[in-house]
């Protein structure tokens, strides 16, 4: 398993349609059910952890339930989605907290954007590996 050479093709249907799954999936665990518990709580500097882990942890079980349904021997990228999610919240979180950072402040919109941004690249290079090892 890997992922395929710079200079080779993946199909593109599969490519369109992971990204499609991936990006809805996205929408449903950060916008349908992120709570405000989630949502406030993983950007403190303290108490964070709990918030994190479960907004995180929903990510990897919905990313998990999609990818073992299709492709059951590639299961374990729900555990990549997982820990990449993680290290990109904590980042945004870590900003949050250290400047300051909330509606209205001028680095507001550039840090959800910046969030939002990398994790489509993750969905994207998610969606590459699973077509190129189907």
């Amino acid at each position: 398993m890997s992922f395929p050479a710079m200079s080779s093709s993946v199909a593109l249907g599969g490519l369109v349609g992971w990204m499609l799954i991936l990006t809805a999936k996205h929408v449903v665990a950060d916008f349908f059910l992120q709570t405000s518990w989630m949502a406030l709580g993983k950007d403190r500097k303290t108490g964070w952890a709990l918030p994190l882990l479960a907004h995180c942890a929903i990510h990897g079980v919905l990313t998990t339930l999609f990818v073992a349904a299709a492709q059951p021997r590639l299961w374990f990228i729900g555990l990549i989605d997982f820990a990449i999610h993680i290290t990109i919240d904590r980042a945004k979180g870590l900003c949050v907290s250290h400047f300051g950072i909330a509606p209205g402040h001028l680095w507001f919109w550039w840090l959800i954007g910046i969030d939002q941004a990398l994790h489509h690249l993750t969905d994207f290079f998610l969606a590459i590996f699973i077509v190129a090892n189907s």
